[in-house]
């Protein structure tokens, strides 16, 4: 997994679909599925650490930019 779109076609497969309406809510649901996934064994570590990092990234990026506006 490299991107966002990527982490959310993954979660499809464990039939997950996020979509809030708000960027950083629908990207910390998301971490919130991704670690319950992992807790439940059904994913592995470095799927699990690739995922959060990518996440978290994009959390940092998307309230950075709320913060410009």
């Amino acid at each position: 997994m490299k991107t966002v779109y990527e982490i959310q076609q993954f979660l499809k497969q464990f039939g997950t679909f996020i979509y809030v309406g708000d960027r950083v809510g629908d990207l910390e649901l998301m971490e919130s599925e991704l670690k319950e996934l992992y807790q439940a064994q059904l994913i592995e570590t470095r799927e699990f650490q690739t995922a959060l990092l990518i996440l978290r990234h994009e959390i940092q990026i998307q309230k950075e930019k709320s913060k410009q506006r």
